[in-house]
């Protein structure tokens, strides 16, 4: 069988991936046949041997890598699952384009200790395969422990790793990317609109905040916004693509006039906005419409930070620094405005009509952002990040976090882990 990759593009990877997470890697062909040569040595372990002795077991493994291949290549993201035997298996698509190659597969881990619990799931799995329980137990013993943050993270790396060393043309399958992760948000979006009862009512504040969003560059910022307010719009007319169509240049029109309002060239932007509607006539689905306008909002985002007048930004960017470097501190507005040399009466208005945002309401904003970082990436409990967002009130941190995000932050830890 020959093999995906040439042996030094392989040695480049393998070693890469395996100083930053020290596990090691499988490889197969675009049917889920290992490439052996490809393999590291190490890349089953004493359990996944156990199950492969048994035919039935092997098979198994076989039709899990196809399963998990065709998940990978479909959404053009790498695709995470606990496998047959009731193990971690992570799968890295390869393509060049739109041509399935090949997967790179990772894991054979356990996310936590093997409880008793977890033991006899797997007993369960894997009792028709008449494997001696003592010798399952060793080995279940001897799997490494993975938690499931560190195997996305590991997944993430590797993805990157393949099409850099590679070389491969990725356009294809970031394009499937962007969609199925964009659809996922709208998803999400559309589930709470109705369970709060706001089906089809267009968000008229939303769309202000999207403004806002584009004239300061937040990228992050908008594209949530404007994922919410995509939803708004599909549960209003869920199947009519021309209406759909309709809106979404409706849509460009006010990133447009945003990215403008943020000091953006405006003759770049009406080139920008012709390529845009020309793309937007040949698209005949609602899924590619929705990557086609948030790529324009990547776009006029860049433009807003490439072509925006010095002049203006330059004054309130020591004071946006300032921010930035003292959020988690007590500080005055005349603190603030003496970073930037201006009077607190002159830095106000200026900062409002650049960033849509009073300097208190941008004060808060970075500090419920860095507060959602901690709630993710870390265990801290919320009196310690309170404090680490520079709050001295919980319930004021609470209320606060709850009124900018939607919810408090306990549910927000919650929601994101889930995921």
């Amino acid at each position: 069988m020959p093999m995906l990759f040439t042996k030094k593009a392989l040695t480049e990877i393998e070693n890469s991936f395996r100083s930053s997470f020290k596990i090691a890697l499988e490889v197969t062909d675009a049917r889920g046949g290992e490439i052996a040569q490809s393999c590291s040595k190490d890349c089953h372990p004493e359990f996944c041997k156990i199950v492969r002795k048994s035919p039935a077991g092997l098979k198994r493994c076989r039709q899990e890598r196809l399963k998990s291949l065709r998940m990978a290549f479909e959404t053009g993201q790498h695709y995470i699952t606990i496998c047959h035997a009731g193990i971690v298996l992570a799968c890295i698509p390869v393509m060049d384009k739109d041509k399935p190659l090949g997967g790179v597969f990772f894991g054979k881990c356990l996310p936590d200790e093997p409880d008793a619990i977890l033991i006899e799931d797997i007993n369960k799995r894997l009792e028709s395969l008449n494997i001696d329980k003592t010798k399952l137990l060793h080995a279940i013993k001897k799997l490494p422990i993975v938690p499931g943050r560190k195997v996305h993270e590991a997944a993430e790396f590797l993805f990157n790793a393949v099409y850099e060393v590679t070389g491969l043309d990725r356009d294809v399958i970031q394009w499937r990317g962007q969609v199925s992760q964009q659809q996922s948000e709208i998803g999400e979006f559309i589930r709470e609109h109705k369970e709060e009862g706001s089906a089809g009512q267009y968000p008229i504040e939303a769309e202000k905040q999207l403004m806002s969003k584009v004239r300061i560059g937040d990228r992050i910022g908008a594209r949530e916004i404007l994922n919410m307010i995509l939803a708004s719009i599909m549960l209003k007319d869920p199947a009519d693509l021309a209406v759909l169509r309709a809106r979404m240049l409706e849509l460009l029109s006010v990133l447009s006039r945003s990215a403008v309002e943020g000091g953006a060239n405006a003759n770049v932007l009406l080139g920008k906005n012709l390529e845009y509607i020309n793309k937007a006539i040949q698209i005949d689905n609602q899924q590619d419409l929705c990557v086609w306008i948030g790529n324009a909002l990547n776009d006029f985002i860049e433009i807003v930070y490439s072509t925006q007048d010095n002049k203006r930004v330059s004054q309130i960017k020591p004071a946006i620094d300032y921010i930035r470097q003292h959020y988690n501190e007590t500080f005055s507005l005349e603190d603030v405005a003496k970073a930037a040399h201006l009077s607190v009466s002159r830095l106000s208005h200026i900062f409002k009509e650049q960033t849509g945002l009073t300097i208190i309401d941008y004060l808060t904003n970075v500090r419920i952002e860095y507060a959602k970082e901690l709630l993710i990436s870390t265990n801290k409990n919320c009196t310690e990040i309170c404090f680490e967002a520079g709050y001295n009130d919980q319930s004021y941190f609470t209320r606060t976090f709850k009124e900018v995000v939607g919810v408090p932050p306990k549910q927000f830890r919650e929601m994101n882990r889930r995921k």
